[in-house]
């Protein structure tokens, strides 16, 4: 079996997976600012009351209910792989300090990822371990996507996140569509956000960049800035201060969306602004893929807020896209069945990671 390690900016994620059985007899979720659910199969969810101080002690939580695991390897989400990794990587010291390296580019993830692969070293010593980068599926972008209208000597360019995801949602969409590459706009949202648009199965540009702070509104990212407000209000403000968390005081989609339903300005323009940014992306990644076999929908909001899926894909009618109201407000599976499919895909990361883990280290 694989343990699977997938710690976000707000929470640590964590399954044991067994690939064989498609089965998944240990999963929990501890969120810094809320509580740790551990479920074990067959037994009552347990519950630790948070929230927790960092990303260390939600790991130390969780450790200390996996003490009697014996994992045959963990595998963990890594989000900044830089253009060293192309694809998963067994963990040694090099990767560790590459890893550490690429942190501040990825400033909320990378340093809680590389405190989770050494949490999970002390506990399991001898247990492989491997590193799954997001950054990795979207190496098969083009230079045109890929490169900055910026001086050569800067040495930058756009790598795109949320790859595990995107590599999930590819190969279910793949299955559902019963076309083995298919041409897909994803829009992964959730307290990160992001658009990816895949031709043939494979990333042709995305609109995270070389950091997870560039393209959509976020929780807490602003998303695309002009660069005057960059420089004028730093770095720190944008990733930590900014998205819903500046437009409300809530970084919460969930509480944005009650306070919205409520009447409250704020929550309402919010709203409308992330559905805008979300909107003109699915109009340039169009026009850039010329022909699009299904919009997948995956991530937190995605998969449940119907409110975002409407103001984001009603009236593109002229794209081919016809959303039902009726099967969008019931989380259906499929919302459109026009010409261009419009596909809830929840978000498997773990099984993608467990699946890229137990291949590397032989375990598949």
């Amino acid at each position: 079996m694989i343990l699977v390690f997938n710690a976000g900016s707000s929470s640590v994620k964590y399954e044991l997976v067994d690939l064989k059985a498609d089965t998944r007899p240990i999963r929990g979720l501890a969120e810094l600012d809320g509580s740790l659910t551990h479920r074990v199969e067959g037994r009552p969810p347990y519950t630790r009351e948070g929230p927790f101080a960092d990303h260390a002690a939600a790991f130390g939580a969780a450790l200390e209910l996996l003490k009697e695991v014996r994992p045959a390897a963990i595998g963990h989400r890594v989000v900044h792989g830089g253009t060293r990794f192309h694809g998963p990587v067994p963990v040694d010291d090099a990767v560790m300090a590459a890893i550490d390296e690429l942190a501040p580019l990825a400033p909320l993830h990378n340093p809680v990822n590389l405190a989770g692969i050494r949490a999970a070293a002390t506990a399991f010593p001898g247990v492989p371990q491997v590193a799954v980068f997001d950054t990795a599926f979207h190496q098969s972008m083009p230079p045109e996507a890929y490169t900055y209208a910026v001086p050569r000597e800067a040495g930058v360019r756009r790598f795109g996140f949320h790859g595990t995801s995107c590599s999930y949602a590819t190969r279910r969409a793949a299955e559902i569509l019963g076309r083995p590459e298919p041409d897909l706009i994803v829009l992964h949202l959730g307290n990160g956000a992001s658009a990816t648009a895949i031709r043939a199965g494979r990333s042709i540009d995305t609109s995270m960049g070389a950091t997870p702070a560039e393209g959509l509104v976020m929780g807490t990212r602003s998303g695309d800035v002009d660069p005057y407000l960059a420089a004028e209000l730093g770095a720190d403000a944008l990733t930590r201060r900014s998205g819903l968390l500046g437009l409300t005081g809530s970084a919460d989609m969930r509480e944005v969306r009650r306070r919205a339903e409520l009447g409250d300005p704020d929550a309402l323009l919010a709203r409308q602004v992330y559905c805008h940014r979300i909107r003109k992306y699915v109009g340039a990644y169009y026009a850039l893929l010329g022909h699009v076999d299904a919009i997948v929908l995956t991530g937190g909001v995605g998969e449940h807020d119907a409110g975002i899926r409407a103001g984001s894909l009603t009236g593109l009618e002229r794209l081919g896209i016809h959303l039902d109201p009726r099967h969008n407000a019931a989380h259906r599976e499929t919302i459109s069945d026009s010409e261009v499919r419009v596909l809830i895909i929840p978000a498997d990361e773990e099984w993608e990671i467990a699946h890229q883990t137990a291949t590397l280290t032989g375990q598949a």
